[in-house]
Formats: structure tokens, C-alpha cells, sequence
């Protein structure tokens, strides 16, 4: 049976060597962009490949579609079966922030139709805290063939202000509580939220271990957070479509699937004046 949601340190050990198995590092740092490749350098986990975020889980930024635009699905394929991925693949993604990358490439792959997608819980901090090796030699990976098979699980900005009052949808705020509010805004020209949208903190996903919480405990919160409304009703974003995949992944992990990722997120948004803003607190989840 395939790992869809999340892996532990000791499956995945279980798994190294095996060419079935892909694994990919996507450590990043938003202020040092080529601190995770740096890291990666060092050392990662026994034949891992890496993946940057902005070269790998993005595509070309124009300005106004945000900071990490979606790529092209069929490019993006292309480079993952450069790493050795094919159809038949199960792929684990790491970093060493609880997910907050590794939940892009795991959204990634579904969105291009790949299910077979895990994400390492704790990341390279429970591997490396069960005593686990790690090595710096880079795989010379044999090319893969993955299919194309894109599933509707994105909106586009057009989607999102069409049904700004739409009491239907719920848009949830992937974002840490004080730029939800428009305070302290450090990436984006703008400071502020989508009119409407809820927040919900991504690292609320996870226990002080750095782990996720248990399933029943994130099913709890987010149905506090929904306000009533049905996953299929939701929409995540955060500041450019990053953080926002690991809200999506713990909904999953709760059972509550069928939302989706709007990827130009606060980014995009705010990129145009015209559209409306909206600051101070509002509903802040738990």
C-alpha cells in the first residue's frame, strides 16, 4: 500500500536502496535561498536528491502572479523524471521545518496526478534524533517516465474574488497571526489578508516534537476552523502558495479532503491595488 499523507523515519530506513522509492530533500530558507542546496551539500539523507523551491517547485515570476507561481505541470514532470520518478514511484519529501517545504512537492505531485506522495513526519530531525546516517554523495539517478494526469485542485485569483462574499466558500489564511493581521510584513509590499479569509497557522499543524498532531486532533481544528463548511468548500492560501500545501496536507492526514490551493495566495494578491484588503484580527483559529 502506498504512503499518501505522511512517513516515519524507521519506514523509510526500511526503504533506502530500494529503486521504487525516491526521495527528495527540499530544505529552504526564504531569506538565503540557497541555504537548503548548501545544506543538502553537506549532508541528507542516503540518496536523496534535491529539489529547490524556487528553481524546482516554482515557475517564472512575473510580478504579479506571486512568488511562487505554479510551473508548468508538464515541465515540472519532466524534472522529476530527470531524479529517476516515474509512474509507479513512491516518492517521501523532506526538510528540516516540520514540512513547511515538503508539503509543497507533496501537493505538487498530486496536483500533477501522482498519489503516491509522503511526507517525512518530523522531518530530517527525526531521522537525524533516531540515530539514522546520512551521507553528501549525489545520486546519479537513471531518468524516469511519470505521467501527466493534472487534477482540478487549484483556483486562480479570479476564482477567489468571484466568491470573496461568497458565504459558501471559506479562503483560510495558511500565515503566521500577526501578517494575517497586516503587521509586521516582511516579504509582500502590502500588509494584510483576503477579506474573508480565516487563519489557521501552519505550525499549529504540528506537536512541540515538530511532528504532526494526531488525526483526531487535527480533525478537531479544523472543524473549528471551517466554521460548518465542507472541505470541498475551502481554499488555502498563505503568502505565495508554500505554507498553504501543509495546511492541505493535515487536513488530509484528518480525513477532511477535497480542498484546494489557491497558489498565488497573498503574494498575487496583494499585487494589484485594486483588489480589496483587509487588516486587524478577524476569526483566528486555534
Amino acid at each position: 500500500m502506498p504512503f499518501t499523507t505522511l512517513i516515519g523515519a524507521g519506514e523509510l530506513a526500511a526503504h533506502l536502496g530500494d529503486p521504487a522509492w525516491i526521495v527528495f530533500d527540499c530544505r529552504h530558507d526564504l531569506s538565503q535561498p540557497e541555504a537548503g542546496e548548501q545544506a543538502y551539500a553537506i549532508s541528507h539523507v542516503p540518496g536523496a536528491r534535491f529539489l529547490h523551491v524556487d528553481r524546482d517547485l516554482a515557475g517564472p515570476v512575473t510580478g504579479r502572479n506571486g512568488r511562487h507561481p505554479l510551473p508548468n505541470p508538464q515541465r515540472f514532470a519532466a524534472r522529476l523524471a530527470a531524479a529517476g520518478v516515474n509512474s509507479s514511484s513512491q516518492v517521501v519529501a523532506y526538510d528540516d521545518t516540520g514540512g513547511m517545504y515538503a508539503a509543497r512537492l507533496w501537493w505538487m505531485l498530486r496536483w500533477i496526478g501522482h498519489s503516491s506522495v509522503a511526507v517525512l513526519d518530523g522531518g530530517l530531525k527525526a531521522w537525524l534524533d533516531e540515530g539514522r546516517a546520512t551521507d553528501s554523495i549525489v545520486p546519479q539517478p537513471r531518468p524516469g517516465n511519470i505521467a501527466v494526469a493534472p487534477r482540478d485542485i487549484a483556483v486562480d485569483v479570479n476564482f477567489v474574488l468571484a466568491h470573496l462574499h461568497d458565504p459558501k466558500i471559506r479562503v483560510v489564511d495558511a500565515r503566521a497571526e500577526d501578517r494575517y493581521r497586516g503587521e509586521n510584513e516582511t516579504l509582500d509590499p502590502v500588509g494584510g489578508r483576503i477579506p474573508g479569509a480565516l487563519n489557521r497557522f501552519f505550525r499549529n499543524n504540528l506537536g512541540a516534537d515538530g511532528r504532526f498532531k494526531q488525526a483526531s486532533q487535527l480533525r478537531e481544528d479544523f472543524n473549528r476552523v471551517l466554521q460548518g463548511a465542507a472541505p470541498a468548500a475551502v481554499v488555502h492560501q498563505c503568502g505565495s502558495g508554500v505554507t498553504a500545501c501543509h495546511n492541505l496536507l493535515a487536513m488530509e492526514i484528518a480525513g477532511l479532503t477535497g480542498s484546494r490551493l489557491y497558489p498565488g495566495s497573498w503574494s498575487e494578491w496583494c499585487a494589484d491595488p485594486a483588489r480589496p484588503v483587509a487588516t486587524g484580527p478577524a476569526s483566528a483559529a486555534p
